[in-house]
């Protein structure tokens, strides 16, 4: 197999979305046996949560799935991410743009949006359900499951070079 690929996931404050896709998309490269070729984190475009674990209504939702979340904390997201990671990937527009202010031309190609890798969804943004109920986190953790089975296959099929 190649090098390690490296995934980033990035929301506004990274307490709901991103930990959420870096926890559910962790544990599905650790169920393929992949833990070794693939590493991830998360990050948010604001600094409004550096410091603090993940939502509480994120954690719930992600433990009824058998996905622990507690031991992530959020950080900001630093250019230099660009250089450490081969995927950035945005939660919305909003945060796309954001990040592509700050991406420099050669590593354009590692910036896009994370619904990308789940096409069939007819979506181009996981919602930010930080405002909203219980239901929102559920839909949010259904679109980044999909999404995340998604870009395993991806990473599997170009980057390791498994069929």
């Amino acid at each position: 197999m190649n090098q390690v690929v490296k995934v980033l996931f990035v929301c506004m404050g990274n307490i709901c979305r991103s930990p959420t896709a870096e926890g559910v998309f962790a544990s599905l490269v650790q169920q393929r046996g992949l833990a070794a070729y693939v590493k991830v984190d998360s990050a948010g475009t604001h600094a409004y949560h550096v410091g603090e674990p993940p939502d509480p209504r994120a954690q719930s939702t992600a433990r009824r799935r058998g996905v622990d979340l507690s031991g992530l904390r959020a950080r900001r997201f630093i250019r230099s991410d660009f250089d450490e990671f081969d995927f950035v990937l945005a939660m919305d527009g909003e945060n796309y743009s954001a990040l592509l202010r700050q991406c420099p031309d050669e590593a354009r190609y590692k910036l896009k949006m994370f619904l990308d890798f789940a096409p069939h969804l007819n979506e181009s943004e996981v919602p930010d359900p930080y405002y909203g109920g219980e239901l929102g986190f559920e839909r949010v953790i259904d679109m980044i499951e999909t999404a995340s089975t998604g870009l395993l296959e991806h990473i599997e099929r170009i980057h390791l070079n498994r069929n």
